[in-house]
C-alpha cells in the first residue's frame, strides 16, 4: 500500500465523522426550535402538496385535507377560463345525466304547491306507470321520510327519489277522492331525459323542432323527429335553439351532417397541444332537401353554436333572432380518485370560415356571465345597431359573405325581444311566479274534466272558454297583486296564452306546451315568415327594421 492510499484510509474516516457530528448537532438544534421533524417529512415536492402537508400536521386547529383539496383546484380551475371546473363526487352524476339523456329514477314529474308534492304525470311504461301511481296523487313519504308539510327542498325529495337502477324505494301517496294512504313499492329504472322538446308542423309544409341541448340521445331523437315531419308534408324546417347552452360537441356535428352535403368543413378544433382536427359532413342527411331557419338567441351557447355557425358559414340557411353566447371553447372531462371529477379546457371550436366565436373572459367569470345582461342594459337585445362586435375579426361564408368572430353568432335576421307585454303588472305576476301557480292549481282542481279532453287543441279552447283569466287576476288579488286594469288591457293577450299553455302542460306535458305558447312568439312568427316566403319576408322584414338602418343581406332565395 503506498503513502497515497494510506491517507486515503485514515482522511476519508475523519471526514465521514465530522459530517455525522455536524449533522447530529444542527438536528438538535433544529428538534429543539421545533421544525426539525417537519423539515425531515416534508421532502422537497410542489408547493401545494408541500403546504397541505404542513397544514395537516401542525394547523392550530382540525381540518378536512380532503376539502382543503377541493378548494386548490377549484381556485386552480377558476383562474384559467370560466369553463374549466372542478366537479364534486356528489355533483358528477348530476352534471352527467343530461349528457347521458337518462338516470336512475322512478319515473315521475312533480310539482310543489303549498309545501305538497303533486304529481304531474307519470313517464309512460315507466317503474312508477308501472307500480300504479297516478297524476294527481299526492307524495306524503319516501321510505320513512315524510316529504309533505315541511317546507322540504324539491332537490331534497329528488335525491331521495333517485337511485341505483333495480333497486326499491316505499311511497306513500295520498290520492284525492281516498281516504287512506296508499303504499307502492317502486323499482328504480333508467329514465330518458329528452332533448326535444317539441316537433310539429307550425304552418303548410314548414316543420319545427325545438332542441333543448346536445347529448348522447339527440341526433337519434332528431332524425325521428325530422322523420315523422317528412311524412306529414315538411318540405322547410325551423330548428330552434334559444335558450340551448349547448352540450356535446360531437353530437351538434352529428346533426349538422343532417343538413349538409358531402365533404362540407362543419367545424375544427385545435389547442396549444392538440392538433387541428376538422369534422365534415358525410354522404346523405335526413334534412339535405329541406330549406332551413335557425333561431339563436343570447342563450344559445356551444354546441349550439356550432351547429348555428355550420349552417351560416355553409350559406345552408338562415339564422334568426339575437346574437349567441359567444362559448368557443372546447372542454374535456377526466376522472379524480374518489369520484370527483374535472372539466378542462383543451382547445378552441373554429366555425368553418375560421372564427373562433369565443367572447372575452380576461375581465373574470362574473362580468364574463354578467355580459348578458349587459346586453339587455345597453340595449342590445331592442336594436342591431348597438350590438358592439370586434370588427377585426371579420371573416367570409362560402358565398362570399360577410361574418364577424370573437363574441357569438350573429344572426342574419335580427328580431329584437318582444317587450310589448311587459307591462307592471305582468311583471308582479311573475316576480311572485303567480301564473304557473293558479295554472297548476287549476288543472289540479279541474283533473277530473281536463283529463277526459284528448287533444291539447280541446284542452285550450277548453281552457279559453272558462274565463281563467279573470280567475287568474283574483288568485293573484288574493296573493298580494291588486288588478291594473290599465296593464292588463295590454298583457291580457298573452297572459291568456301563457296560462293555456301551462294548463295544458300538465296533461301533454312539452308537446303540447310549446305548440299552444308558441302562438304569442315574436320571434318564431318572424321565422315562419322568412321561412315560407323568402326574400319578399327579406324585404317586408327590412321595411319593418328601417329604423335601425339594418344593411343584412338575404342568404337563400
Amino acid at each position: 500500500m503506498n503513502i497515497q492510499n494510506k491517507r486515503s484510509v485514515i482522511v476519508f474516516p475523519l471526514i465521514l465523522s465530522l459530517v455525522l457530528i455536524v449533522g447530529i448537532i444542527i438536528g438538535v438544534r433544529l428538534s429543539n426550535s421545533g421544525i426539525g421533524d417537519r423539515l425531515l417529512i416534508y421532502p422537497r415536492t410542489d408547493k401545494v402538496s408541500t403546504i397541505l402537508n404542513m397544514i395537516e400536521d401542525s394547523y392550530v386547529d382540525t381540518i378536512s385535507r380532503e376539502r382543503l383539496e377541493e378548494k386548490a383546484i377549484s381556485s386552480i380551475l377558476k383562474n384559467l377560463d370560466p369553463h374549466s371546473v372542478y366537479i364534486p363526487a356528489d355533483e358528477v352524476q348530476a352534471m352527467n345525466d343530461p349528457l347521458e339523456g337518462n338516470f336512475s329514477g322512478i319515473g315521475i314529474i312533480f310539482n310543489n304547491l303549498n309545501d305538497t308534492v303533486i304529481v304531474v304525470s307519470t313517464v309512460p311504461n315507466g317503474p312508477s306507470a308501472k307500480a300504479g301511481i297516478k297524476a294527481g296523487d299526492r307524495l306524503v313519504k319516501v321510505n320513512d321520510s315524510i316529504v309533505a308539510g315541511k317546507n322540504i327542498h324539491i332537490d331534497a325529495v329528488v335525491k331521495r327519489l333517485k337511485g341505483k337502477k333495480g333497486t326499491l324505494v316505499s311511497v306513500a301517496v295520498k290520492r284525492p277522492g281516498t281516504r287512506q294512504l296508499l303504499q307502492f313499492k317502486i323499482q328504480r329504472g333508467m329514465i330518458p331525459i329528452y332533448s326535444i322538446d317539441a316537433s310539429y308542423m307550425i304552418a303548410p309544409s314548414i316543420g319545427y323542432v325545438k332542441i333543448n341541448k346536445f347529448a348522447k340521445t339527440t341526433h337519434d331523437e332528431f332524425v325521428s323527429a325530422a322523420k315523422k315531419l317528412h311524412k306529414q308534408g315538411m318540405k322547410k324546417i325551423i330548428v330552434d335553439l334559444r335558450g340551448n347552452g349547448g352540450g356535446l360537441l360531437e353530437t351538434a356535428i352529428d346533426i349538422a351532417d343532417e343538413f349538409l352535403d358531402n365533404h362540407k368543413l362543419i367545424v375544427y378544433t385545435q389547442g396549444r397541444s392538440r392538433s387541428r382536427t376538422d369534422a365534415y359532413s358525410t354522404p346523405g342527411g335526413e334534412c339535405l332537401k329541406d330549406s332551413v331557419v335557425v333561431l339563436i338567441d343570447e342563450y344559445t351557447a356551444s354546441a349550439s353554436e356550432i351547429f348555428a355557425g355550420a349552417i351560416q358559414d355553409n350559406d345552408r340557411g338562415w339564422i334568426v333572432g339575437r346574437r349567441s353566447f359567444g362559448k368557443g371553447l372546447v372542454q374535456e372531462q377526466s376522472p379524480l380518485p374518489g369520484g370527483a371529477a374535472f372539466r378542462l379546457t383543451i382547445a378552441r371550436y373554429y366555425t368553418p370560415s375560421g372564427r373562433c366565436i369565443q367572447k372575452s373572459y380576461k375581465n373574470g367569470k362574473e362580468e364574463y356571465f354578467g355580459e348578458v345582461h349587459n346586453r339587455a342594459i345597453h340595449g342590445e337585445l331592442e336594436d342591431a345597431d348597438s350590438i358592439k362586435l370586434n370588427l377585426h375579426q371579420h371573416y367570409k361564408t362560402r358565398g362570399g359573405r360577410e361574418v364577424y368572430g370573437g363574441g357569438g353568432i350573429m344572426p342574419d335576421f335580427f328580431i329584437p325581444v318582444d317587450t310589448s307585454a311587459y307591462t307592471r303588472y305582468y311583471y308582479y305576476l311573475y316576480e311572485k311566479g303567480l301564473v304557473s301557480q293558479f295554472a297548476f292549481r287549476y288543472a289540479d282542481n279541474n283533473r277530473f274534466t281536463l283529463s277526459k279532453l284528448k287533444t291539447y287543441k280541446e284542452m285550450q279552447n277548453y281552457v279559453r272558454k272558462d274565463d281563467i283569466l279573470d280567475k287568474m287576476v283574483k288568485y293573484a288579488e288574493a296573493h298580494g297583486v291588486k288588478k291594473n286594469n290599465r296593464d292588463l288591457k295590454i298583457s291580457s293577450s298573452v297572459l291568456q296564452t301563457q296560462l293555456e299553455a301551462y294548463v295544458v302542460r300538465n296533461f301533454f306535458d312539452d308537446a303540447g306546451f310549446y305548440p299552444v305558447l308558441n302562438i304569442a312568439d315574436n320571434t318564431l312568427r318572424e321565422a315562419v315568415a322568412i321561412c315560407d316566403k323568402g326574400k319578399v319576408a327579406y324585404t317586408h322584414y327590412l321595411k319593418k327594421s328601417a329604423k335601425s338602418k339594418s344593411n343584412q343581406t338575404p342568404l337563400l332565395d
